[in-house]
């Protein structure tokens, strides 16, 4: 392992297993892990993603789904016009760019760069040293991605929003997790799932969400694009695993429906609207204390 964490490959995969995961990403800081090491402890059921976190000196970074041995440049800062080149060795072989932990509090993680040529933006990280698994970064920059979606989604080029543990310490993989509607459990479905945003994130396994917009007998899921043909949209929201959840409806308007789930934990949220009033619709679910439980990216509306 070459980053600041203490956890072994094997210790990963059994903790992966543990959380109930599908699939885990390597992002050791600056240097690829040895796809047979992961192979060999992680066999069936469990799939791999290649990956580096790129910490430059003005951010950080993922390059996700790239070549065995691929190393990606990393010391460099914003104002030295190289980033550019180094995402295109990811996109050149199918990987993924990803800004990493934006809001990060230490000088050297916080995200300097543009979000333009990024393929998907990290709103959740995870809890590092604390026993907080959302904190004032996360809430920032889910704000920052949130404002952003208004533009970006009517220009047709919005970023996915994802969730990623950074898991350092033992205990700390799959808080959060970032559930992907994957046509295959292999690298390229994976990738190209996240790279719709046909995928949401849950602070757990034990976070159940189907989001589902209906209009003129269609209906459309998160990361998917619903033709409403003028006619009324109704957004559900089904959700198990929170108890006492707040959950809330937001568009290119702000937060625009609010409701509650009871102490058991599961229910529905109904929101009727149309593609005129609403550009896009996302969900976010919340414990009573405000912390976060699960959000989606967002179905679109035209």
């Amino acid at each position: 392992m070459y980053s600041d964490g203490e956890l072994t490959p094997a210790r990963l995969v059994a903790e992966a297993r543990a959380a109930g995961l599908h699939f885990i990403a390597t992002t050791d800081h600056n240097s690829v892990a040895n796809p047979c090491t992961w192979e060999a402890e992680a066999g069936d059921g469990l799939l791999v993603v290649l990956g580096t976190e790129v910490t430059t000196r003005t951010g950080h970074w993922l390059a996700l789904g790239i070549e065995p041995g691929q190393l990606i440049d990393w010391d460099y800062r914003v104002r030295d016009g190289r980033i550019d080149q180094a995402r295109a060795g990811v996109h050149e072989v199918g990987g993924l760019c990803v800004a990493a932990h934006p809001h990060a509090p230490y000088p050297t993680g916080r995200f300097m760069y543009a979000y333009q040529g990024f393929d998907a933006v990290e709103v959740w990280n995870g809890p590092w040293s604390s026993d907080r698994p959302w904190q004032a970064d996360n809430e920032a920059a889910l704000a920052e991605w949130g404002r952003s979606l208004a533009a970006d989604v009517e220009t047709g080029q919005w970023r996915p929003a994802i969730g990623n543990s950074d898991a350092h310490l033992a205990g700390q993989l799959g808080t959060p997790q970032t559930v992907v509607f994957a046509e295959e459990l292999s690298s390229p479905g994976v990738l190209a799932g996240i790279r719709a945003g046909r995928s949401w994130i849950a602070e757990s396994a034990a976070v159940r969400l189907s989001f589902l917009a209906d209009a003129a007998g269609r209906s459309a899921g998160v990361g998917e694009r619903l033709a409403t043909v003028g006619e009324p949209v109704t957004v559900r929201a089904r959700i198990q695993g929170v108890p006492s959840a707040t959950v809330t409806f937001h568009s290119d308007r702000g937060a625009v429906h609010r409701g509650s789930l009871p102490a058991h934990g599961a229910g529905t949220a109904t929101w009727c609207t149309s593609a005129a009033e609403t550009a896009f619709v996302r969900v976010e679910l919340r414990h009573p204390d405000g912390r976060m439980a699960a959000l989606s990216n967002p179905i679109i509306l035209h």
